[in-house]
């Protein structure tokens, strides 16, 4: 434990089994098209304060501020990226406003844009030859500024329904980097066919 960190402290923390190893059997039962058997790690203790995430500073040290050759789409308020590294999934990209915005703080107009955006993004990924459904993911942990993850389902992949989906990027043989870029383009096209601009940085 670091000298300025301590635990938790409030009832919700109070009755947790710090230290166990907690059955995963509900998972298991809830997601039996994705898993069979998981085994979870010992319960670790949870001490504050947290560790800051990138950008909780402001956008001086924040990843989605900085200019990116992963940027295939954006317009004056959003921009998509992906394309960082080949996975399993035919897309996986990442939704954020282009100025330092949180959930919180976000003024109207960027919050307004985000429902038709999303709209966009559903339909330019299922585009994607072999792709049923268009699933969004927020976690809010990697970065202090507002993003949301899109990610492609196969067509027919019933194991990959729901909150498993994420998992299976890192577990399916990675695409071909020519069908990885097929796919990037065929998604940030059909984006700009609609506004904004594709591959800003190219």
């Amino acid at each position: 434990m670091s000298a300025t960190q301590h635990p938790a402290e409030s009832p919700y923390h109070a009755r947790l089994p710090i230290g166990e190893r907690l059955d995963a059997t509900p998972l298991t039962e809830g997601l039996p098209w994705a898993f069979e058997q998981i085994t979870m790690r010992p319960l670790e203790p949870m001490l504050v304060p947290e560790a800051p995430r990138g950008g909780e500073s402001g956008p001086e040290d924040c990843g989605p501020c900085e200019p990116s050759a992963h940027t295939i789409w954006r317009d004056d308020l959003w921009q998509v990226r992906s394309g960082w590294e080949i996975g399993g999934l035919p897309f996986v990209g990442a939704i954020s406003p282009r100025e330092h915005w949180l959930l919180e703080d976000a003024p109207v107009d960027v919050l307004a844009a985000f429902g038709p955006l999303m709209q966009r993004v559903s339909a330019a990924v299922k585009s994607i030859p072999g792709v049923a459904r268009c699933h969004f993911a927020r976690w809010n942990d990697g970065s202090a500024h507002l993003h949301l993850w899109a990610l492609a389902r196969p067509a027919g992949m019933m194991q990959g329904r729901g909150a498993g989906l994420a998992f299976w990027d890192e577990i399916l043989p990675a695409m071909p980097p020519e069908m990885a870029e097929a796919n990037l383009r065929r998604v940030a096209e059909s984006l700009a066919s609609g506004g904004g601009a594709a591959f800003p940085g190219r």
